[in-house]
């Protein structure tokens, strides 16, 4: 049995997409229309920038582009390299990018047994543009050469009055029902509240009806501010493909490029009791895993799974067994020592980021603060 040593969430540089879901931000900001990204780190870098040795083991990867992931050509080459090397790898996809997957069908069993798809359903665009064909035939194309996969929506108030029809089409075309997330309101950051307009109590009692154990749960922990020692930053990271820089999560105290010289180790910096977030938005992933192990959470695996009608599952046997694997098997708890060593820098790094951003607000102070790093040089 493999396990899992890391969890690391890439972020992939694309803003362009194939549709414009009304509740995306890409949409939002109209960029969509950006052209595609020239990556700045090549393939054979990004292999060994993210070897199972430099990372201390096999990891579970998950590669998500702001538009539509597999848009970029060279996106199949930088997946396959990941799966050489030996990880188990995430895609999110709308499924509308026919080239991405005739490449990716014709891998070997052994890296496509390490290929899961979050397969996003966006149903009020898919229907507006005739897509439910493609959409459903890349699906069971990837499903049948033998890869693992989850049917996922979005959750939005527009949506209701189609909630039988798409439960009834994911039935027919993949066997069970789609699973729903939380859609998270990123105007407000400061809170980032669920985005409705509905009462929460109406929100649950409308969506619940997909019996979905992720729903479930992300409902539950959406709105909690995380106060117990997180190891985000050591078991969990945050990376941001297009720069090359390592984050502890997605609000980081601590930061590092990795693909300049991969010949130089990781540093792994938990970020203990300081987390910047109001609250952990995608634990389904990161708490699920174990960032935090006291937490009591049902296994990744659950949350995306599905049982068929003809006895089939959405996740294959070794995927599904990847993903029960929590990560405070594989890795050595801190100590009562190393906390307090972890917290005290964590600590000091966040009043040294919130004095650089005072003294960066200020022409006057800015000034002064630069002609006394001069002077210390």
């Amino acid at each position: 049995m493999e396990v899992m040593k890391r969890f690391i969430d890439i972020q992939v540089p694309v803003t362009t997409c194939t549709l414009r879901c009304h509740y995306c931000y890409i949409t939002h900001n109209r960029l969509f229309d950006n052209k595609l990204p020239t990556f700045k780190y090549d393939v054979e870098t990004f292999r060994k920038g993210l070897s199972k040795e430099r990372l201390g083991g096999i990891c579970m990867i998950n590669l998500c582009g702001g538009g539509e992931t597999l848009l970029p050509p060279e996106m199949p080459k930088y997946i396959r390299a990941l799966l050489e090397e030996g990880h188990y790898v995430m895609v999110v996809t709308n499924a509308t990018v026919d080239r991405a997957f005739n490449e990716m069908v014709e891998w070997p069993m052994e890296l496509l047994e390490r290929l899961f798809f979050k397969f996003s359903y966006h149903f009020l665009e898919l229907k507006k543009r005739n897509l439910f064909e493609r959409f459903f035939a890349n699906i069971r194309k990837m499903r049948d050469a033998g890869a693992s996969f989850t049917l996922e929506a979005t959750p939005s108030d527009e949506l209701i009055p189609y909630i039988d029809e798409m439960k009834a089409l994911a039935v027919k075309e993949v066997g069970a029902v789609c699973h729903v997330t939380v859609a998270r309101d990123m105007h407000n950051r400061s809170i980032i509240p669920i985005l409705t307009e509905m009462s929460l109590e109406d929100y649950y009692k409308t969506w619940s009806v997909y019996d979905s154990e992720l729903f479930k749960y992300k409902f539950s922990v959406f709105s909690q501010k995380r106060e117990e020692f997180c190891y985000a930053g050591d078991w969990t990271l945050y990376l941001d493909m297009g720069s090359g820089i390592l984050h502890q999560c997605y609000c980081s105290l601590f930061n590092q490029n990795i693909f300049d010289d991969v010949t130089k180790p990781i540093r792994f910096k938990a970020i203990g009791h300081y987390c910047q977030q109001p609250h952990c938005y995608n634990a389904h992933a990161f708490l699920t895993f174990g960032a935090i192990p006291e937490h009591k959470a049902p296994t990744y695996a659950a949350l995306r799974n599905r049982s068929c009608s003809d006895g089939s599952e959405w996740l294959k046997p070794n995927m599904k067994e990847f993903m029960e694997c929590r990560l405070k098997d594989t890795n050595q708890e801190y100590s009562s020592r190393e906390k307090k060593n972890t917290d005290f820098e964590m600590w000091f790094r966040e009043k040294w980021t919130h004095l650089r951003t005072r003294i960066e607000s200020n022409q006057t102070t800015r000034n002064m603060y630069n002609t006394i790093k001069g002077y210390l040089r």
